[in-house]
């Protein structure tokens, strides 16, 4: 898959842009999400890191929080500023990593696997590291992320059909490699217009590390959930909503 060789997320969000509003629609659980985001933050300032189109972070602003919304892709943050309520939002380019920004936070959040897109231990410690910075004493991190299963990845290279309807259909080729916990796939979406590609690649983490690699940044884990309605986590949890909290808070 020559696609992986220079594959960034911002190359990810460009590339997803026109299509991700389309292929996500229908998520049932946004409104819980942005009450949950809305008790944590009340006021703000929030911070959503990967803000994408702006699925949570315009709902969340229009509820009264000043919310403000970082991506690598310069075409995702074009869609969300076009987007009704967009303007609520405010727009910043950079990398969920390394960004240094002059405000601090009440509540930072990553939803729908976006923490993944940082594809090594490394990027993903330093933005443990980068957002405990920039939480105000006693502000938390909100992660939303699918709990990794043996059985849900394939040795070999695998194909699945993700969607079909008479709008079109989506196919997905994946390989995997368990040494270095990551996942390469590529998106096949066809339509009667025609067809696109969109690559992937995400590095895994399961809850245990997450939490040591908050425990190395100065956050606590406050609590774990298995959705955005504060269902209890358990051991058969295949997705699950942390929340770590800054300990000198």
């Amino acid at each position: 898959m020559n696609e992986f060789r220079n594959w960034t997320s911002a190359a990810y969000g460009d590339a997803r842009a026109g299509a991700y509003d389309r292929q996500v629609a229908g998520r049932a659980d946004e409104h819980l999400a942005v009450e949950l985001l809305s008790s944590l933050a009340q006021a703000g300032p929030a911070l959503e890191l990967g803000v994408g189109t702006g699925r949570l972070a315009i709902p969340l602003a229009e509820s009264g929080t000043a919310v403000h919304g970082l991506d690598s892709s310069e075409r995702m943050l074009d869609v969300l500023r076009a987007a009704p309520g967009g303007e609520r939002v405010t727009a910043l380019h950079g990398d969920m990593a390394a960004f240094d920004l002059p405000g601090r936070y009440r509540l930072v959040w990553v939803a729908f696997n976006s923490f993944f897109l940082l594809d090594s231990a490394g990027a993903q410690q330093d933005c443990f590291g980068t957002v405990a910075r920039h939480l105000t004493p006693g502000g938390r991190f909100v992660i939303e992320a699918f709990v990794p299963a043996p059985e849900q990845f394939s040795a070999t290279p695998a194909l699945r059909v993700k969607d079909f309807s008479e709008g079109g259909m989506l196919l997905q080729a994946s390989r995997h490699s368990d040494r270095d916990q990551t996942v390469e796939s590529l998106d096949l979406e066809v339509t009667s217009g025609g067809f696109e590609l969109y690559p992937t690649r995400i590095r895994y983490s399961w809850p245990a590390e997450l939490d040591a690699m908050a425990g190395k940044a100065g956050l606590e884990l406050e609590d774990r959930w298995e959705t955005w309605s504060r269902q209890g986590f358990s051991a058969d949890s295949r997705a699950h909503v942390s929340v770590y909290r800054r300990a000198d808070g």
